[in-house]
């Protein structure tokens, strides 16, 4: 007859203290998320300005005493070279200034951020106020002094209003963390992991960019070049993972999954300009994984002059990081391996969990 043996009861003290352990946990989370939120503010948002200098001066008082510290003006030369700030991503829209009695003109780019779009329409609305009130003072007609509101980079009619390319930033680094997890307990071998992540880089960004451009129409512009950029912002979380994880053991995995999750998504700016966050975190965000992806892929779609090099370098150099990681952990465990017999037994103990 088997005996069956069973692990002894957990201390009570041990209990309550996991308990208050996983409350504090749970708090964090609630934390990360909710942070951004609140200390999210409307300010210094670029925005480009053009016109005469004594039309340029006014308007930036008349805006500035009403919304401080909102607008962080660009000098344009004129509306050509404010339009090109603006599809080059250095301004979130732009106010064109005319000589005279010439009605101004607010450009706007819906597709870099609904929340900036709303505040130049806010400013629009209070230069529209402020010239019908010149027009009632000087006799003029209230109805010919109107301020035009131009959208030059509108986003796709399927997504109007922006939420579903701003929500799909987070399936994307989800997607990115569940491979890395399941690549870095399910593969063995430092060769057979970093082919693993190839296979799953592509496989991603090819069915990523099928369901956000042709099916869902999210995207729009290059469909391999929107693959690649989606295949590598996949890479570049799940990469990070098996790196810690193949390093670290399993605790890697927590690590790797505090930096992306709990750290890097709260502050990538996904839905807002990162200008909004607390500094320096907005800036900051943009060199995580969540925060350049973001940007690559809506510019990529949208934006077709922006300089987006660094980005490009971002994810890759996380990529990069990971596969370092990875053969750097191989590199022990084979030194480990070929020691003396007794430091082979105590070296392979500490790698082997890896």
């Amino acid at each position: 007859m088997t005996t069956q043996l069973h692990s002894p009861p957990t201390k009570w003290s041990k209990a309550a203290g996991l308990g208050v352990a996983g409350s504090l946990i749970a708090l964090l989370v609630v934390l990360a998320f909710l942070w951004p939120s609140k200390v999210t503010t409307a300010q210094h948002l670029p925005v480009s300005i053009a016109g005469p200098a004594a039309a340029v001066t006014a308007v930036q008082d008349i805006i500035g005493a009403q919304s401080p510290e909102t607008f962080d003006f660009v000098d344009a030369a004129d509306r050509d070279e404010a339009v090109l700030q603006i599809e080059s991503r250095e301004s979130y829209g732009a106010i064109i200034l005319g000589e005279g009695t010439t009605a101004p003109e607010v450009l706007t780019a819906p597709a870099a951020s609904a929340a900036a779009t709303q505040l130049l329409n806010g400013a629009a609305a209070q230069l529209q106020a402020q010239r019908t009130q010149q027009a009632l003072a000087t006799g003029g007609d209230p109805a010919a002094a109107t301020v035009t509101v131009t959208p030059v980079v509108p986003l796709s009619d399927s997504d109007p209003s922006g939420s579903g390319l701003a929500a799909a930033s987070f399936p994307m680094t989800m997607g990115g963390m569940i491979g890395g997890v399941v690549i870095s307990l399910l593969v063995a071998g430092a060769a057979r992991r970093l082919a693993a992540l190839a296979g799953f880089a592509v496989a991603a960004g090819l069915g990523l960019t099928l369901v956000l451009q042709p099916w869902f129409e999210y995207l729009q512009g290059h469909f391999w070049i929107n693959a690649a950029a989606m295949g590598l912002s996949v890479l570049a979380t799940a990469s990070f993972i098996v790196g810690c994880k193949s390093l670290l053991g399993a605790k890697g995995i927590g690590v790797g999954a505090v930096l992306t999750m709990f750290i890097g998504n709260p502050i990538s700016s996904a839905a807002t300009p990162w200008q909004f966050l607390a500094e320096p975190w907005g800036q900051i965000g943009q060199f995580f994984v969540p925060g350049a992806s973001n940007w690559l892929v809506r510019s990529l779609s949208y934006f077709p002059h922006a300089n987006l090099a660094p980005q490009w370098w971002i994810l890759i150099g996380w990529t990069a990081v990971g596969v370092v990681l990875t053969l750097t952990a191989h590199a022990r465990a084979s030194a480990a391996t070929s020691a003396p017999h007794g430091q082979r037994d105590d070296e392979t103990r500490a790698v082997v969990s890896a």
